[in-house]
């Protein structure tokens, strides 16, 4: 595996795996690697001729008072996941290469990024859309490999590529859980003990809404609510977003008969905040609905 810190150095042998006529998949991450970004390398490795992973902590995604300076970052151990995964290029580069002067261009995709982890985070996903453009710019990968925990993030990207005719073909990639349903995600390494045990609200909430709708509710405000009281049953536990939405547009919905709804979480345990999803209904991955 070729460990890459420089733009320029990547694109020469970008270059030499396109002249050989190979294909190329990338996975963007920011690193402190785990078992759902190893599934995403492994789809990108079962799909294209080479792979390509970036491990860049994006400052431009990170507001005011978030945890740029303290997310987990372990690179000598990512890299060898990456190298025994058969990855054929990790691009590790620095702030200063990505960004050697203030941007001044940004890629923004307000009606989908305005809504949900975006109402609480403004400003999020124009600095995710800006870095994942950049990387797209630089790698020219033939396909992009993204986790469906990030659901809103997936949505954004694909609208961007489909916006902007980028030639990539973004593939989501299926949430990969722990034994008791919790999401893998690096920030669960902020967790404490007590903190941990109490996360698996989140999946729990997941499985409540899809009870509940199975059992007949057909109000989006009415499951939200449910949720919401739900998830406070859990004290350490700290509902942000509990939304019930259109899993193509994020906006509201009306009623849940007859078609399908994104669940959308984003509660804060302590100082960390865990998001997850799922989608239910006709069209979602649920049981026939009860009469």
């Amino acid at each position: 595996m070729r460990f890459v810190t420089r733009i320029a150095e990547l694109r020469e042998h970008i270059a030499a795996i396109k002249n050989e006529g190979r294909t190329l998949g990338f996975v963007p991450t920011m690193g402190f690697l785990h078992a759902g970004h190893m599934e995403l390398v492994a789809h990108a490795r079962s799909e294209n001729d080479a792979v390509v992973v970036s491990i860049f902590v994006n400052p431009l995604q990170f507001g005011q008072n978030e945890d740029l300076t303290r997310y987990p970052r372990d690179l000598e151990r990512d890299s060898a996941m990456l190298s025994d995964a058969g990855v054929d290029i990790l691009f590790a580069p620095s702030a200063d290469e990505m960004y050697p002067r203030p941007m001044q261009t940004i890629v923004d995709v307000p009606s989908l990024g305005s809504e949900l982890e975006g109402a609480v985070r403004p400003g999020h996903f124009a600095g995710v859309a800006t870095v994942v453009t950049k990387l797209f710019n630089i790698i020219q990968p033939h396909a992009a490999y993204l986790g469906k925990k990030d659901y809103q993030q997936v949505m954004i990207i694909k609208r961007m590529v489909e916006d902007l005719a980028q030639p990539v073909r973004i593939v989501a990639v299926e949430t990969v859980r722990e034994a008791d349903g919790l999401a893998f995600s690096s920030r669960n390494s902020y967790l404490t003990a007590d903190e941990r045990a109490a996360a698996v609200i989140v999946p729990k909430a997941l499985d409540e809404a899809e009870r509940l709708y199975n059992e007949g509710i057909d109000e989006p405000q009415a499951l939200e609510a449910a949720l919401t009281a739900f998830i406070a049953r859990e004290p350490l536990a700290v509902a942000e977003v509990v939304a019930v939405r259109d899993p193509m547009t994020l906006k509201p919905l009306e009623t849940l008969r007859d078609q399908s709804a994104l669940v959308a979480l984003f509660v804060r345990l302590g100082t960390t905040r865990l998001l997850d999803n799922r989608i239910i209904g006709r069209q979602g991955q649920t049981h026939s609905r009860a009469a």
